[in-house]
């Protein structure tokens, strides 16, 4: 950026030398008719454009550095603190307004930037043509020093207009981001339901909302364009008309009246660079409030604690529910909500109170030791073993074993090249139910000493989901297991089961000791194992 100002200084006040050669040529060669001394300055003339020419190239170059080093950088920051978020991301932001903060607000911000070189270089430029005007004509040089003010008092407003314009813009076109990804994502299940021409509704509207605001955006633009461009050309027939007048009574030379010209007509890039640089840093306000509401978002506190040496329990006093070390626990409650909640807090997503073996997680490292298996959890592209084995490398046997344990064994047999099948991003080609073995079966294949499944069977069939059931339990033997559901197939399997009530642990049993003592319990597991829970599971 240093080297930005003083390149676009330079080079700014080096268009005020062409109009003072120019005048020296016109005075001392022409009008004398002394050909040695107009080559002489002619020659300077030259000289003068050659070397302001090379300053602009190295300018232009410094300028785009800076924009697109600036852009890198905040993109950079951007996607780290995404990454320092995680699975806590979704939870706090849509993801059409991360989109939009990477793909726009970004550049907009590197754009403005770009003020620095130029910016500076119109004000010394600008300083610099005022004080050689005085030595013309101290009223030419009043006139040019009140000019700037003129525009600004004009354009002004303009910009803080634009600033608010901009800011509701910006703010509807990141929720309609947020909807059109989230119809891109729910496509086949809209499709299924037949919701796909409702939403496209409501996409429409949003989106004529949005035009609205940027036809709004863009009469305020226009107009800030327009004068920018408007103003400065009357302001130069302002001043040339008023050298001209002098040169006429005698009161300047002709080479001053040459220079005068020159002078105006170089002021119009400063001018205009005034104008467009406010233009710009008003944009970048709204963008880089977006970019630092992102940048706030609380992330998790650093790990500064490895937990306890040996299998412990996890204990969340804000729920009561306790996971032991080797026992496959289950949380049922009636707003699934509250499940995921307790979840996110054993897991170290976000706030938590919990403890682990009386230490608290909140700044424990527990990422390779607890693993939140979410139902939304992302699916990468990649061949199906690649998909299950995750960050490790594959291991045919040990994938084998954790899509059997997923009962995911008519996956594999229905791609055309087994755990050799490329799947899609997101598993697209792949229905509801097969995502979900295929998610279960990563986190199995993990093997974590701690594993918190949040409904891993709510889009299987009845008999898929026993099969399910029972390869869960027979893979977690000795490890730690949480799972929140009211699948009567996983809750008998579960060897202690926490009813939750309003986010709080109500009873505490066997599924049998439940069933028997809870009223609330029976009702809640019965109405799962109705005829109409699993209306809308898909094998």
């Amino acid at each position: 950026m240093v080297a930005g100002a003083v390149l676009g200084s330079s080079w700014m006040v080096g268009l005020t030398l062409p109009p003072y050669l120019l005048s020296q040529a016109v005075d001392d060669g022409l009008r004398r008719r002394d050909l040695a001394v107009l080559a002489a300055w002619v020659g300077a003339l030259f000289l003068a454009g050659a070397v302001n020419a090379v300053l602009a190239m190295l300018r232009h170059r410094t300028m785009t550095k800076i924009r697109l080093d600036g852009g890198y950088r905040t993109i950079g920051a951007v996607l780290a603190h995404a990454t320092r978020l995680g699975a806590a991301l979704p939870r706090r932001i849509g993801a059409g307004e991360v989109v939009t903060i990477g793909v726009a607000d970004v550049w907009v911000l590197a754009q403005a930037l770009t003020v620095t070189g130029p910016g500076l270089g119109a004000a010394v430029a600008y300083v610099v043509v005022a004080v050689l005007l005085l030595k013309i004509s101290p009223l030419l040089a009043v006139v040019v020093l009140a000019g700037v003010p003129v525009l600004a008092l004009v354009v002004g407003p303009m910009l803080r207009r634009l600033h608010r314009a901009g800011a509701r813009y910006r703010e509807r076109q990141g929720g309609l981001a947020d909807r059109l990804v989230d119809i891109v994502a729910g496509l086949r299940v809209l499709n299924g339901l037949g919701g796909k021409q409702a939403y496209a509704a409501r996409y429409r509207r949003d989106s004529r909302l949005v035009v609205e605001e940027g036809y709004r955006v863009g009469a305020v633009t226009s107009w800030i364009q327009a004068l920018g461009t408007g103003l400065p050309a009357l302001f130069l027939a302002v001043v040339i008309w008023l050298a001209a007048r002098m040169a006429a009574q005698g009161t300047i030379s002709l080479g001053e009246l040459v220079a005068v010209w020159g002078y105006a007509a170089m002021l119009v890039v400063p001018v205009a660079f005034f104008i467009e640089g406010g233009f710009d840093v008003g944009r970048a306000l709204v963008a880089g409030r977006r970019v630092l509401d992102f940048l706030r978002l609380p992330a998790d506190p650093p790990a500064r604690g490895r937990g306890p040496g040996e299998p412990a329990p996890l204990h969340d006093p804000e729920s009561g529910v306790h996971v032991a070390p080797g026992r496959l626990t289950a949380l049922a409650t009636a707003r699934p909500g509250d499940a995921a909640a307790v979840v996110d807090r054993l897991g170290r997503y976000g706030p938590t109170s919990v403890t682990w073996d009386g230490v608290p997680v909140a700044g424990v490292d527990v990422r390779d030791r607890i693993l939140v298996a979410d139902n939304d959890a992302y699916l990468f592209t990649g061949t199906l073993a690649e998909v299950v084995a995750g960050r490790d490398e594959v291991d045919h046997d040990a994938v084998a074993r954790a899509l059997a344990a997923a009962a995911a064994g008519d996956i594999v047999a229905g791609l055309p090249d087994g755990t050799a099948s490329v799947l899609d991003t997101q598993g697209r080609n792949l229905s509801g139910g097969q995502r979900q073995r295929v998610r279960l079966a990563r986190a199995l294949h993990a093997d974590p000493e701690i594993l918190l499944a949040v409904e891993p069977t709510s889009a299987v069939d009845a008999h898929t989901e026993a099969a399910v059931a029972e390869g869960l339990a027979a893979a977690r033997i000795g490890r730690a297991t949480l799972i929140t559901t009211t699948s009567p197939a996983l809750l008998e399997l579960a060897d202690v089961v926490h009813y939750l009530v309003a986010g709080r642990v109500a009873a505490t049993g066997t599924h049998r000791e439940l069933l028997a003592a809870e009223p609330g319990y029976r009702a809640l597991v019965t109405r799962a194992a109705g005829e109409d829970a699993p209306a809308g599971a898909v094998r």
